[in-house]
C-alpha cells in the first residue's frame, strides 16, 4: 500500500519554503529587509485572497537565474543547520510504522528539491513529489510546471496508486491544511494532522482520524 505525506507542518513542523529563502538569502550575503520584502509580499497575496497555487508560482519567480545545483547545495545545507524540532514527532513516528508495515512512502508538497530531497532521503521515503521549476542551461527561469498544490496532490495521488497497482481505498494519506482535501479524498484512509477549521470538521463529519502534533 501507500502512505502519502504532505510535508510542511504535516511531516515537519515549518514551511520550508519560507525557512530555505531566508537561510539561502542569508547565506547568499543579502541584507535581511531582502527576505522580509519577499515574504511580505507573498502573505499579502495570500490575504487578498490569491490562490494558493498562484503564490507558490510567485514564489519561484524570486529565484529566477539562481543555480540548480547551488540550490542543492544550498538545501542540504539548510536541512543540516536546523535542530532536531524540524519534524513532527507524531507524524514521523506514523510515517515508521507505515515503512515497518512494508507501505511506500510517497511525499506531496508545493516546495521543492533543495527542500525536499535531504527531508525525503532522512525518513526514507520512495518517492518526492514536489513542485517542479523549470530550467534552462542548469538555471531556473522562474516558472515551474504544475504546483503541487491542492487538486494537483489528488491527482498525483491517484495516479501513484495506479502506478503501483494498489486501491485507493486502501491507501493512507497524512494533511495540515484544507489545500490538503483533494489529497485526503483520494484515498481510503485520510488523516487530519493539527487543527485546521476545515479538515477538523471534515474529519468528525466524515468519521477521519485526526492526528494531534505533539505538546511543546
Amino acid at each position: 500500500m501507500i502512505a502519502f505525506f504532505d510535508v510542511d507542518e504535516t511531516l515537519i513542523s515549518i514551511k520550508s519554503m519560507f525557512s530555505f529563502l531566508e537561510f539561502h538569502l542569508r547565506r547568499r550575503g543579502e541584507p535581511s529587509g531582502t527576505f522580509e520584502r519577499i515574504a511580505a509580499s507573498l502573505r499579502a497575496s495570500a490575504a487578498r485572497g490569491v490562490p494558493r497555487d498562484e503564490i507558490n508560482r510567485s514564489y519561484y519567480r524570486f529565484l529566477a537565474g539562481e543555480r540548480a545545483l547551488a540550490l542543492a547545495d544550498a538545501g542540504r545545507d539548510w536541512f543540516d543547520a536546523r535542530d532536531d524540532r524540524l519534524f513532527n514527532p507524531r507524524t514521523v513516528e506514523a510515517l515508521r510504522r507505515h515503512r515497518a508495515a512494508g507501505d511506500r512512502i510517497v511525499l506531496l508538497s508545493g516546495s521543492f528539491f533543495p527542500c525536499l530531497d535531504p527531508i525525503a532521503a532522512a525518513v526514507g521515503a520512495d518517492w518526492t513529489l514536489g513542485t517542479r521549476p523549470l530550467l534552462r542551461h542548469g538555471r531556473l527561469t522562474g516558472e515551474v510546471l504544475v504546483p503541487m498544490i491542492g487538486a494537483a496532490k489528488g491527482h498525483a495521488a491517484r495516479a501513484a496508486a495506479v502506478v503501483v497497482g494498489v486501491p485507493r481505498a486502501a491507501c493512507t494519506a497524512y494533511g495540515d491544511h484544507v489545500s490538503d482535501l483533494p489529497l485526503l479524498e483520494s484515498v481510503g484512509r485520510p488523516v487530519v494532522v493539527g487543527a485546521d477549521p476545515v479538515l477538523t470538521a471534515h474529519a468528525r463529519r466524515n468519521g477521519w482520524t485526526r492526528l494531534e502534533p505533539a505538546a511543546a
